[in-house]
């Protein structure tokens, strides 16, 4: 039996997402969105100011009794620079994570930012630029303790069915406290989504780790459904729930199963 520490740390994200069903179904719905919005709700490249409250739970470890769970806060700002369109991700964890003694302790994580240039290919979405993780970590088990810089880079293609694609991230560290481990770290995240009538939607988007200065690595495949809503203001809501399980992987403390599930809101752009 989990100890009660680690049952108490994993109650709060179900808390959360039973909340966010109780909010979706309360909101004023107009319209059932096309496959083209449910698209644009879905994909990390549309041009929208955008809040999103995701939530990584973790339950179960490969070589470890512990329990993980990140809960990100993220938003995505659209903007210009030297005339180019361009989108600015934010995102800050809140994590609980094992000490080193074994507890498990609750704070801030590292704060993580790309900024991506916005092409078209044809209906392919492209998006390339750099980012920057920050060590904002509250405790030294919640972060790397490192600066570090990298790329990012989105492909996404629409269709009438849904969308595909993919973000990849890499980032090397580059400076922080000497006593922590040198960062070098490449995540894949394939997107594939299918639209059903009504707004529901079937998705599989387990991001793909590599930690590439330790040979360490997590495959997982996810599985899973969201519902898209538009309310009369414009705004979007997208509720999701993917379960995924671990294919691949090598090194301890990597994910056997884990629940990706979020509520994502998406604001209209004013035109002035």
């Amino acid at each position: 039996m989990w100890p009660q520490y680690a049952r108490l740390r994993v109650a709060w994200p179900l808390t959360g997402l039973c909340s966010a069903l109780l909010f979706a179904t309360a909101v004023q719905a107009d319209g059932q969105p096309t496959a083209e919005q449910i698209n644009e709700a879905n994909s990390p490249l549309t041009p929208k100011i955008t809040v999103d409250f995701q939530d990584q739970w973790a339950p179960t470890l490969y070589d470890t009794n512990a329990n993980t769970n990140a809960f990100l806060l993220r938003g995505v700002m659209p903007h210009k620079l030297f005339d180019e369109p361009q989108i600015l991700r934010a995102t800050l964890p809140v994590v609980t994570s094992p000490e080193v003694t074994g507890n498990n302790v609750t704070g801030l994580g590292d704060l993580n930012l790309f900024d991506l240039v916005l092409e078209k290919a044809g209906p392919v979405a492209i998006g390339f630029g750099p980012q920057l993780t920050i060590p904002t970590a509250s405790n030294d088990a919640l972060g790397t303790g490192k600066w570090q810089a990298g790329l990012a880079g989105v492909v996404i293609a629409p269709h009438q069915w849904g969308l595909i694609g993919g973000l990849v991230t890499w980032q090397h560290s580059f400076a922080g406290e000497s006593d922590r481990a040198t960062q070098n770290n490449l995540a894949v995240q394939p997107f594939g989504l299918y639209n059903l009538p009504g707004g529901l939607y079937l998705r599989s988007t387990a991001t793909w780790n590599f930690d590439l200065a330790h040979s360490h690595y997590s495959i997982p495949l996810g599985a899973g459904i969201g519902k898209v809503w538009l309310l009369s203001s414009g705004t979007t809501v997208n509720l999701f729930a993917e379960p995924q399980f671990t294919l691949a992987h090598n090194g301890p403390g990597q994910p056997q199963f884990q629940v990706f599930a979020g509520l994502n809101l998406q604001f209209p752009i004013g035109k002035h």
